[in-house]
């Protein structure tokens, strides 16, 4: 016969006055974790006590009940209930929901400890489905934030979290996608791209969160791109543009979604301010773009304004601050202790100065008429104004020709008599013979070229004078290109690089612009004054503005169709004898201006010198893309050069079989760099399908570079 299954007894529940209730001092739970009893005493307030305190009876000497409980588990209701007493929120003697517990065989601990470990936590998935639906039914973030005591952001993301594709949420759920993984799809809503990518990462070894959030915006303009900081993200999204966030890391603003409605508004902005500016200032044209070619002013004529003069407040004011300045710094230099308040007054005296200085440019107003600008962005977004260029087709034309044989259109016809050829001269001839009548153009080759041999010979001897002649030539050929008013036929060339991307922003580039506009503000206005300019500057000035021309004419490009090898290997020489190496200049492999322009091979070529084959063996599983960027890291600080870029210096030192970099002999010092452990696998990586599935090309990155 079956044994009869014995059926358990609940412990009963019962409403006792609160103020007959202890705190048990047998709670295990000691350390303060979660919602704070102030916090918990809220919810109380609004939803009431969802859960009954658990309490056992409080027994005399003889074991009978005194009519007390000890509440072993619940202490934190209990006590946020007793701060609702103190508030007087809560009567003293209001019924309290219990679960009284008479049983004698376990202990208070073990109800205590039973409470807080025989319960499961609420999975986050569920956490999330549950504000969402919160969400749908009307309440607001600042709503659920102050019912749950949480802030608005976590519910943002708790929302955002629940919005990613139900494909991926049961996959979270089942433990198959990590937490940081799900926060990495949340960045996008579109259900379709974070499936496609969540299969092309199936195939990939690399599935961390930041490699997810960069598939997911390849095609997105991020905030901080210049064009988007020109336009401004408010701009953009009352034109109808999508930002995607990212509520889990610093996105610095986010990724703009549309980069063609981005571009559209960059050009109406770029085409209002060109038409402001033409109409403000007057300039006959103003051209406009998102950038320009290095080199893009090659051909037109610069001229520059002269600086506003002083006022007579101003010149007096001037003055008075010059003097005061000169007076505290002499006194300041002979004092032996330091001064803050003397200090602070030559920094306060020494910016009125400045200011006063920096008076606007004033530009000639015929000059603007036939001249023009170029308005473009800088790489922080701000607007960058390039004013005062003239067009060749634009340059007033040249003074008529006054020679006497200029009018001579319609000669009379004279007769004269010869005798064997030769001219029989008359009366009337022998008048004009009286006469002083223009040497004739033989004549005067003959004694200029006389002349200019004497000249030639002179200027040879006087070698500081020849050395200012040809800084003249060199300054109307670099400031004044359709100036022929120099006597010295030497020529000077610049040649422009336009087709090389991003040169304009590089430091070198930047320092060339800077220092010819600041040459270009202290030139005289017309090329006649550029001797008596030149004469009476001081030396040291004439070499650095010699230096500068000269440098202009610089040419040491390698082209396949220009073939320059005396001429590439006389510049090799004058870098070795100035001192010239590309890596003290500042120069290092990036993704963009050679690593990522490489194949494979060259990449991996290029860690192999840097930093031997043990290294280059760590990329050679990677997708390329994955390996420039990782061999950028490996390089960076390593002063490795790509041959074309390389001293004879270096050249020998390949040629000898030696690590391009000997200060970077990782192996051989024992210390092989290593890649981060979601790169460093031995396997053949598959490719990351890109946003429209192809795995052998580029991504599309060009929006959003």
């Amino acid at each position: 016969m079956a044994k009869a299954i014995q059926k358990i007894t609940l412990n009963q529940a019962e409403n006792i006055p609160f103020d007959k209730i202890r705190l048990s001092q047998k709670n295990v739970r000691r350390i303060k974790n979660g919602v704070t009893i102030e916090q918990l005493a809220e919810d109380i307030v609004h939803r009431g006590l969802l859960q009954s305190l658990n309490v056992r009876p409080i027994r005399d000497a003889e074991g009978e009940e005194t009519g007390l409980f000890d509440a072993p588990a619940g202490g934190r209701r209990f006590t946020a209930l007793e701060l609702l007493v103190k508030q007087k929120r809560m009567a003293k003697t209001a019924p309290t929901p219990c679960i009284v517990n008479r049983c004698e065989t376990t202990s208070a601990e073990v109800d205590s400890l039973a409470e807080n470990t025989q319960r499961e936590q609420l999975h986050p998935l569920d956490q999330f489905r549950a504000f969402k639906t919160l969400s749908d039914h009307g309440l607001d973030h600042a709503e659920i934030a102050a019912r749950f005591f949480v802030t608005p952001l976590v519910v943002r993301q708790r929302l955002k979290l629940a919005s990613v594709s139900p494909k991926l949420l049961d996959l979270y759920e089942n433990g198959e996608m990590k937490l940081d993984q799900l926060e990495a799809f949340a960045v996008s809503d579109d259900h379709a791209r974070q499936e496609q990518v969540w299969e092309a990462l199936s195939r990939s070894y690399n599935r961390e969160g930041y490699y997810i959030r960069r598939l997911l915006t390849e095609t997105a303009v991020r905030a901080t791109d210049r064009r988007a900081v020109y336009v401004g993200v408010e701009a953009y999204e009352a034109a109808g543009g999508i930002v995607m966030r990212d509520l889990f890391e610093q996105d610095q603003g986010g990724w703009l979604q549309d980069p063609a409605l981005l571009e559209q508004l960059v050009f109406e902005k770029l085409k209002a301010n060109a038409e402001t500016l033409k109409v403000e200032e007057g300039w006959k044209w103003v051209d406009a773009g998102i950038d320009f070619p290095y080199g893009h002013t090659s051909g037109l004529r610069r001229f520059y304004g002269q600086q506003a003069g002083f006022t007579e407040e101003e010149l007096a004011r001037y003055d008075a601050l010059k003097a005061e300045y000169d007076k505290l710094d002499g006194e300041y230099a002979q004092a032996e202790d330091y001064s803050e308040e003397t200090e602070t007054r030559l920094e306060e005296l020494g910016n009125e100065i400045d200011q006063l200085n920096d008076r606007p440019y004033v530009l000639d107003a015929e000059e603007v008429a036939r001249g023009g600008a170029f308005i473009s962005l800088d790489v922080g977004g701000e607007l960058k104004i390039e004013r005062g260029f003239v067009r060749p087709e634009d340059e007033p034309a040249g003074e008529d020709d006054d020679s006497p044989d200029a009018d001579d259109s319609n000669p009379a016809v004279s007769l004269s008599t010869t005798i064997n050829g030769t001219p029989v001269k008359d009366r009337h001839d022998e008048d004009e013979d009286e006469k002083i009548r223009p040497l004739s153009d033989r004549i005067i080759e003959d004694l200029t070229a006389t002349r200019t041999v004497a000249l030639r010979n002179a200027l040879a001897n006087d070698p500081a004078m020849a050395w200012i002649a040809a800084l003249h030539v060199f300054v109307l050929k670099t400031f004044y290109p359709y100036s022929s008013d120099s006597c010295l036929e030497v020529s000077v060339q610049t040649t422009s690089f336009g087709q090389t991307q991003g040169l304009g922003e590089t430091p070198w580039a930047k320092e060339i612009e800077l220092r010819h506009d600041a040459w270009g503000q202290d030139l005289p206005k017309s090329p006649d004054e550029v001797w008596d300019f030149l004469i009476a500057l001081d030396d040291a000035s004439r070499q650095a503005l010699f230096a500068h021309c000269v440098s202009l004419s610089l040419n040491a490009i390698v082209q396949s169709w220009n073939r320059r090898s005396a001429a590439i290997a006389h510049a090799g020489q004058l870098a070795h004898s100035i001192g010239f190496d590309m890596v003290e200049a500042g120069w290092t492999p990036t993704v963009d201006n050679y690593l990522g322009r490489v194949t494979k091979a060259h990449i991996l070529q290029a860690v192999r010198e840097a930093k031997g084959e043990q290294s280059a063996q760590l990329l050679d599983h990677l997708k390329k893309q994955d390996m420039a960027r990782e061999a950028a890291r490996l390089l960076e600080g390593r002063g490795w050069l790509p041959e074309p870029l390389r001293s004879a210096a270096d050249e020998a030192s390949a040629d000898n079989d030696e690590p391009y970099n000997v200060a970077a002999k990782d192996e051989v010092d024992g210390a092989t760099a290593e890649l981060p452990a979601y790169l460093a696998d031995d396997g053949e990586g598959d490719d990351i399908a890109g946003p429209h599935g192809d795995t052998d090309q580029q991504p599309h990155l060009d929006a959003a570079e």
